[in-house]
Parts: structure tokens; C-alpha cells; sequence
């Protein structure tokens, strides 16, 4: 079998659409720009890496506890945070024919010196305005300057607000931390690059409190496990990479952050942010909202206003990283086969069951299988067309392993138990598959890649 590292975007988002993945929003009508509906087996995947993530950092700590704030929020949280002033990009339109809008500094980046002009039709451009990124709507039933609220651009801020809360019912004191999975909205100018970026998001934040000495500490902590949570989960380290941002980067109240990485086809791009916030936040929320946003030690009576640690992470790229590292294409017996290599915990199903045939009673027998199965874990009963057919079908979604009934299990009870990455197949008794699946997805697992 000859292996390649053949992902690119045009076949990720094909095989997005063929097998029911992710589709363009509202295709019937044309779309709408940069936003995408998850069909069946997109779901189960996204689903999947986010309860990772909430395997990761919850139930396998003792210092994090869950939240799910709501999307709107007061509008005094935007002002204390400084998105309604400062969260704008600046940009530009294209005067000539195409008249599209892009972002002046991501044109200046790929054009240090000299006039720009539209990468599109090479018009003139504008010259750049401040654009705010948040979604504008109204609450209630009249649209006036009282009734205006935004859909919220980042998660961070519904735990921010709710630190009060949280602190007083989790018995936790710094360091702690809080939890949250949930969407984000972002009125992108140039959104691109099909799922990586897009105006509605969701993201897996954490906001992880310290006494202020110790946050040097704990940036470095989450720095470690956040780049050990992609590769335990299957992504190869040669394609992920920590960049810590240089001064000019940081935003105002960050001492350091740095970028995880990812090598996806487009080139080198964010996958999550770890940031130092410091003490930005709950000083600003005190101020707007003047209330008491500090820790206070019961014993020693010391008093302090945490430090922030954040490591943010988007579902949306997470899922869109684990698609690519784990598409492939190999050469088995003269014929190509398209594969998802996902980390069976990820896979979306995690194995088929097939009747070699559809008579002689093996399709009773393998839907008795499959009932069974799907108890234990997520499986598919599938029919239709020939085993090849069938077992390339599930190839291209991700499931780890097939069952194969056929006319020995007529007789002596075993089937066939096939592996997606090593193609090996081994009879075992029907009445010892149930475990023998389990163990093996709780098993550690390597990428054949990295072989």
C-alpha cells in the first residue's frame, strides 16, 4: 500500500458534501456566504471533538467547572470589555470593477511597500474605515437606541461576568477555572478558507484564574496540555507548531500569548490561542458594573483580583485540523482508496455492520449484531450495494472498524472483524465482539502516518 499526504481543501470540502458532512447554508437559494450547515456525520464528529475537549478539561480535572452563558448579553459588557470601541478592522473597497471589500492589513501584510490595490481586478481602493465586527440586533418589540443588543463575538465575557457567581456555589478558590463550549458571531470582512473562518463559530474557551505571582506558571501549564490534547487525539507534531507573538502583537493587556499552529493546506494558520490576560477583565467589570470582582482568602484575609490564563480553541477548526490531518488516499490492489484515518475516539461512527449478502438469514443475523452494538457505541447497519462498495463508503467517514457477517457465521457464530488503517481482518465469536471493540477503542491509537 503506497500512502500520500494527499489533503487538500478542494477534496476536503468534496468529500464534506459526498458523504454528508458539512454543506453550503441555504444552497437551495444560492448560499449565503461563509455560513455551512453540519449534515448527520459532521454533527457526530464536531460533537465528538468538543466532548474531548470537555473530557480533557473538566471531568479529568478537579480545578474547572462547567458554564453555558447565554448569546446576548447586557450591552455595558461590550463597553467594559472594549469591543464597541475597540473590536474594528480597517477596511477598504475596491473602486474599480469587482467592488469587493477586504481588510487593509492583511493586504498590507502581503504587500509591505508601495500602493495597494484589489487583489481582485486590480482596482483602486478606498481609503480604510474603521469596521466593527460585532452583529447588531434589537430586543423587544420596537427598534429604538434603548433596544440595542449584539450578538456576542467571543465567549470569554459571558465567564467573566459570571465569576461572581461561580466562585460563591464551586467552593473553588485560584487557581480554578471555568468552561465553556458555545457560539460566537463575527461580522468577518474577509471570511475564507470554507470552515477556518467564518461570521458564526463556536468556540471552547477556558478562562483559568491565578493569584498574580503564579501566572507565568500556569500560562506555561496550558501552553503543554493544550499542544498534548491535538497530538493525543491523532494530529501529527511535525504539523503543529507554539509561535509565540512578538510584542507588536500583543493586545494591550496581554503579557504573553502564543498561537497553536497547524500546518493545513492553506499554509500555517491559528488553531487556538493561550493568552496572559492578566487582571484586564474583572478590573474592567468591576469598574463598569461596580461590583467586587476579587478573590478573598477566608483564612489569611488576603485580597486580589485573579490573573487570567485563556486558552481559546475554535470546534469549528479543531474539526475542520482533524479532517485534514486525518484524510488520505493509498493504492490497495491496483485501486485508490479514499480513507479517514480519524482517532477512533473522533470517528463519528465506530463500526459498520455488514451482511455479505442480503438472504440466507445474515441480514437478521446482522442486524442482531448491530442492535447490540449500538449500545455500546455509535454503529451503522448498512446494506446497500456491494461490500467493497460498502466498506469504501465507510472508509471515506472515519469508522474504525467493520463486522462482516457472512455464510460462516451460519454455521459456527464468528464473524469478520476488519480494520480501516491495516486492511487486517481476524474471525472472532460474535459473543465476544462487544468487548473486543470496546477494548480497542479504549486502547491508545497511532496514526498510521506517523509510521
Amino acid at each position: 500500500m503506497a500512502t500520500t499526504d494527499a489533503a487538500t481543501m478542494e477534496k476536503i470540502v468534496a468529500l464534506c458534501k459526498r458523504r454528508g458532512f458539512i454543506f453550503q447554508s441555504s444552497e437551495i437559494y444560492g448560499g449565503l456566504a461563509s455560513t455551512y450547515d453540519y449534515g448527520h456525520y459532521g454533527v457526530l464528529l464536531k460533537s465528538n471533538v468538543k466532548a474531548e475537549w470537555w473530557r480533557a478539561v473538566v471531568q479529568e480535572r478537579d480545578d474547572v467547572v462547567a458554564l453555558d452563558a447565554a448569546i446576548l448579553m447586557h450591552p455595558m459588557t461590550w463597553e467594559a470589555s472594549g469591543h464597541l470601541e475597540g473590536f474594528t478592522d480597517p477596511l477598504v473597497q475596491c473602486l474599480g470593477k469587482c467592488k469587493r471589500r477586504w481588510r487593509e492589513d492583511h493586504l498590507r501584510d502581503a504587500k509591505p511597500e508601495g500602493e495597494l490595490r484589489c487583489p481582485e481586478c486590480g482596482g483602486e481602493l478606498s481609503p480604510p474605515r474603521n469596521f466593527n465586527l460585532m452583529f447588531e440586533t434589537h430586543m423587544g418589540p420596537v427598534q429604538e437606541e434603548g433596544s440595542r443588543v449584539y450578538l456576542r463575538p467571543e465567549t470569554a465575557q459571558g465567564i467573566f461576568v459570571n465569576f461572581k457567581n461561580v466562585l460563591q456555589f464551586s467552593r473553588k478558590r485560584p487557581p480554578f477555572g471555568i468552561a465553556q463550549v458555545g457560539k460566537s458571531f463575527r461580522n468577518e470582512i474577509t471570511p475564507q478558507n470554507f470552515i477556518f473562518r467564518t461570521r458564526e463559530f463556536e468556540q471552547m474557551e477556558i478562562e483559568f484564574f491565578v493569584p498574580p505571582a503564579d501566572a507565568g506558571h500556569w500560562h506555561e501549564h496550558w501552553l503543554n496540555e493544550r499542544m498534548r490534547w491535538y497530538t493525543e487525539l491523532g494530529l501529527r507534531p511535525d504539523h503543529l507548531k507554539l509561535r509565540p507573538h512578538d510584542a507588536d502583537e500583543l493586545s494591550h493587556y496581554s503579557s504573553a500569548t502564543s498561537d497553536i499552529e497547524y500546518e493545513f493546506p492553506m499554509g500555517w494558520s491559528e488553531l487556538e490561542g493561550i493568552a496572559n490576560r492578566g487582571d484586564f477583565d474583572l478590573t474592567q467589570h468591576a469598574k463598569f458594573s461596580r461590583e467586587k470582582l476579587e478573590y478573598v482568602d477566608s483564612g489569611s484575609g488576603e485580597r486580589y483580583v485573579p490573573h487570567v490564563i485563556e486558552p481559546s480553541a475554535g470546534a469549528d477548526r479543531a474539526t475542520l485540523a482533524f479532517m485534514v490531518d486525518a484524510y488520505d488516499e493509498e493504492q490497495v490492489e491496483g485501486r485508490e482508496r479514499v480513507v479517514l484515518r480519524l482517532h477512533p475516539r473522533l470517528a463519528p461512527v465506530k463500526v459498520a455492520v455488514l451482511p455479505l449478502v442480503n438472504k440466507d438469514g445474515q441480514p437478521e443475523r446482522a442486524r442482531e449484531i448491530y442492535q447490540d452494538l449500538r449500545r455500546r457505541m455509535p454503529a451503522e447497519y448498512d446494506t446497500g450495494g456491494s461490500i467493497g462498495k460498502r466498506y469504501r463508503r465507510q472508509d471515506e467517514i472515519g469508522t474504525p472498524w467493520g463486522v462482516t457477517v457472512d455464510h460462516q457465521t451460519m454455521e459456527d457464530g464468528t464473524v469478520t472483524l476488519r480494520d480501516r488503517d491495516s486492511l487486517e481482518q481476524a474471525r472472532i465469536a460474535m459473543t465476544e465482539l462487544g468487548g473486543e471493540l470496546e477494548r480497542r477503542l479504549a486502547a491508545p491509537w497511532r496514526s498510521p502516518k506517523l509510521a
